[in-house]
């Protein structure tokens, strides 16, 4: 029988779940001449929305609000790289690189190889390289945490590391769903799969994107730089953080209501409502959240979430450039200066992406430690 406490962590599962995936559906059907089930064709169609043309002023508005964002932390990591500053205790040797690391290369090289090559003889199986790709990475960067550290999450939680595969699928076909309003990026070549064969692989090539930023993130956590630099920087306490729940809550869940009706305004909300809306309910419920630390000036777990996403998105860019089965992009406003497919401003939209890798895994890995469903309990 369900505890009072279980109850509502469910409740507030169910909110979450319902303003995230009803709300573009509500504004949608509100205010979009469009039937609603074009939100739900598989493969989606590109070109049914037209994007704005690429625009100066929007883009350097754009860019120096991604600079001034990160301008903070690029000052204080750089500050503490010139420093040099080394941990208090002597650092451990390195384990040896494990055989089954060479594995995991061996697999990415191999795959990597058909991937980008046109062998006639292989044409009909070129299109399924991608998750082999990422198999390859999750195993070699889980070795190299092996050899820093002497563990790796992959080894040493296997339980919850299987999980992330599972719930990754789950995530990313989210974001896919909440693509459908804006069409930033669409599949080419994938006619091939036919629906129910397009599903299935999709799941496959998607279960592979938490496993992948979860790992990258612990092997940046192994070198002392990020603690170094950010487990003692600014901190943020809000005075009232009731309220700011409520004010943030507010603008996130309007953001998506209008992603179908303003999708080339709105767009970037794609990437950081989610999370908002997550951590809102969580402070509203009194609950440790992502940034609960950052109210003692720690935020060296955020950044290496960010920059493991960042890491795994220029990989995820270049895989995918020269594959045969491919997504290209759309961007209202700054689609221009392309590193890979990938316009460069859109790269920081991966920051975001890893605090929410971040935090499904922390409900994955609460799920799993309790026994039971801890929607607003992270260990922190």
């Amino acid at each position: 029988m369900l505890k009072q406490s279980d109850l509502y962590s469910l409740a507030g599962l169910f909110m979450a779940a319902g303003l995230l995936l009803g709300l573009p559906l509500l504004g949608a059907w509100l205010f979009v001449n469009e039937p609603l089930w074009i939100y739900f064709d598989f493969p989606p169609e590109p070109g049914r929305i037209e994007h704005a043309p690429f625009s100066w002023p929007v883009f350097l508005v754009l860019v120096l609000l991604i600079a001034v964002c990160l301008a903070p932390f690029a000052v204080r990591g750089l500050r503490v790289f010139l420093q040099g500053r080394k941990l208090n205790a002597k650092a451990k040797p390195l384990e040896t690189f494990p055989a089954w690391g060479y594995a995991g290369i061996l697999i990415g090289a191999v795959a990597w190889i058909f991937a980008w090559g046109r062998f006639s003889w292989f044409g009909v199986w070129q299109p399924y390289t991608f998750p082999f790709l990422w198999l390859g990475y999750i195993i070699a960067v889980n070795a190299l945490c092996q050899r820093r550290t002497g563990k790796c999450r992959m080894l040493a939680q296997p339980c919850f590391f299987a999980l992330l595969f599972l719930a990754s699928a789950v995530f990313w076909w989210f974001f896919e769903y909440l693509n459908r309003f804006v069409l930033n990026w669409y599949y080419v070549d994938v006619d091939m799969f036919g629906p129910a064969g397009y599903i299935l692989y999709a799941s496959i090539c998607f279960s592979t994107v938490l496993p992948a930023v979860w790992s990258t993130a612990d092997l940046l956590a192994s070198y002392p730089f990020f603690r170094n630099a950010y487990d003692d920087f600014i901190p943020i306490r809000p005075q009232h953080p009731g309220l700011a729940a409520v004010a943030v809550l507010t603008a996130a869940a309007a953001g998506l209501f209008l992603l179908p009706i303003y999708p080339n305004w709105v767009f970037p909300l794609l990437w950081v409502s989610p999370l908002l809306i997550i951590v809102c309910f969580q402070v509203l419920a009194g609950r440790p959240h992502l940034f609960s630390p950052v109210a003692r000036g720690k935020w060296n777990r955020l950044v290496c979430f960010a920059a493991a996403a960042l890491i795994c998105g220029f990989f995820w860019e270049m895989w995918n450039f020269y594959s045969l089965a491919r997504w290209e992009y759309s961007i209202p406003f700054v689609h221009a200066f392309e590193v890979f497919e990938m316009p460069l401003p859109g790269y920081a939209g991966y920051l975001p992406f890893g605090l929410e890798c971040a935090a499904v895994g922390d409900m994955v890995k609460g799920q799993l430690t309790n026994g039971r469903w801890e929607f607003f309990s992270f260990k922190v």
